[in-house]
């Protein structure tokens, strides 16, 4: 087992690993414990009571966070014509349509984030799926991705869009925002991104949802969220 740093061990001690705190209570530890020399993220960890390995049971969705991320997102969008000084105006990074799938393919560019695509171009947009797909970077209409009004999607996503996915072990990991939000703009965040996960519950899903709430900073320790003031909070 790899051996706990100095500072580590004394961040720790400020939590009592016992307890469950009111979310805002949480949020204010993880600030706290935040003390590399960066400006650390705030990550919300969200196991679910589901079961992923069914089709009924997944969840996946977008939540617009009202105080951004803090981080630089870097949009591509695959358009033409007017839907292309649509994305332009709107403030995307790369625009373009055959020049950008070669630049993509052939020079193994991505020096992008996320990727948004009018539904005619899906068709060359596809061709290179298998290299956009395992980077998550491929454009889908279920979070918003694929649409027409690519001028909103841009904005959405500059403004603090994220998207969240239950992973196999039934966990929603989501970044929140920065440390140097303070607390109230983080728990405004992690009570938006907790509503989306309330709406998103699947019909198929029984019993207790939320089973298990945590904030953490990128250097920090998990500190646990009382789930039954998650859910009054969420609902």
């Amino acid at each position: 087992m790899a051996k706990q740093g100095k500072r580590f061990r004394s961040v720790v001690e400020q939590v009592d690993r016992t307890q469950r705190y009111a979310l805002d209570e949480a949020v204010a530890l993880a600030i706290a414990t935040a003390k590399a020399k960066f400006d650390e993220s705030v990550d919300l960890a969200v196991r679910l009571g589901v079961d992923p390995r069914q089709a009924d049971q997944n969840v996946r969705g977008t939540v617009v966070l009202p105080h951004g991320t803090g981080k630089s997102v870097r949009i591509v969008v695959f358009a033409k014509g007017e839907k292309e000084r649509e994305a332009r105006e709107a403030g995307a990074d790369y625009v373009g349509a055959e020049d950008l799938i070669q630049k993509i393919s052939g020079e193994g560019w991505f020096d992008f984030d996320k990727a948004i695509a009018t539904p005619d171009m899906m068709g060359l947009v596809g061709r290179i799926g298998k290299v956009l797909g395992p980077r998550g970077l491929m454009p889908n209409p279920k979070v918003g991705t694929v649409t027409m009004d690519v001028a909103r999607a841009v904005t959405e996503l500059k403004a603090g869009k994220v998207e969240y996915r239950v992973e196999k072990a039934g966990i929603v990991h989501v970044s929140i925002g920065k440390a140097s939000f303070g607390t109230e703009k983080l728990a405004d965040n992690a009570r938006a991104l907790l509503g989306s996960l309330v709406k998103a519950k699947p019909a198929a899903a029984k019993g207790n949802y939320l089973v298990t709430v945590s904030v953490s900073s990128t250097m920090g320790p998990g500190i646990r969220i009382d789930p039954l003031s998650v859910r009054a909070l969420a609902a």
